[in-house]
């Protein structure tokens, strides 16, 4: 059998990414990796502003448990691993393990949208609180950080989708693409 090909699947939050890693990891019955199950206080840089004043390099972004376990899942017998990646290649620490990045490009106004919607849905008690604490983060940096991230993964990503549709549509066009990769 083949080496096992890791596909990232990238992009702004609330762009889709878990929703299609989720669908794509059931459809071709693969494990997947999600990237906040990885994320700890010290994962980001301290002061996001500056980071993002200084360049925005996202290998300052750590995560080594997510590293240690794709390393671990690639020594598995599967077809894919799918793996949500938010950096696509541009973290210096998992960029050699990726055999294909796929961004979601999706407009900003939808990603916050659907953010904002997750956190009124699914968040606590407190959801009003952390909303509009996220809007003011977004506002003073996230949304500025998030276009600089995009922009830095669309320069090495495999395939782009700015369509806005259905995860459904996402994870065909994914699946076709991949397909076409093995014939």
């Amino acid at each position: 059998m083949d080496r096992v090909k890791v596909v990232a699947i990238s992009g702004a939050s609330g762009c889709g990414k878990t929703s299609t890693v989720r669908q794509l990891s059931s459809n071709f019955d693969c494990p997947f990796l999600h990237f906040d199950d990885y994320v700890h206080k010290f994962s980001y840089p301290q002061d996001m502003k500056k980071w993002r004043e200084n360049g925005a390099d996202v290998s300052e972004i750590n995560t080594p448990d997510m590293i240690i376990k794709l390393r671990q899942l690639i020594e598995g017998n599967y077809s894919y691993i799918f793996v949500e990646e938010p950096f696509g290649r541009e973290r210096s620490c998992i960029s050699s393990l990726i055999d294909y990045v796929i961004l979601l490009d999706q407009p900003m106004d939808i990603c916050l949208s659907r953010v904002v919607r997750r956190n009124i849905e699914h968040g606590s008690n407190d959801s009003h609180s952390s909303v509009l604490k996220y809007l003011g983060n977004y506002e003073g940096h996230f949304r500025d950080i998030y276009i600089e991230t995009v922009n830095q993964v669309r320069k090495n990503c495999d395939l782009i989708i700015q369509e806005i549709c259905p995860v459904s549509v996402n994870v065909d066009i994914v699946s076709k693409w991949l397909k076409s990769k093995t014939n």
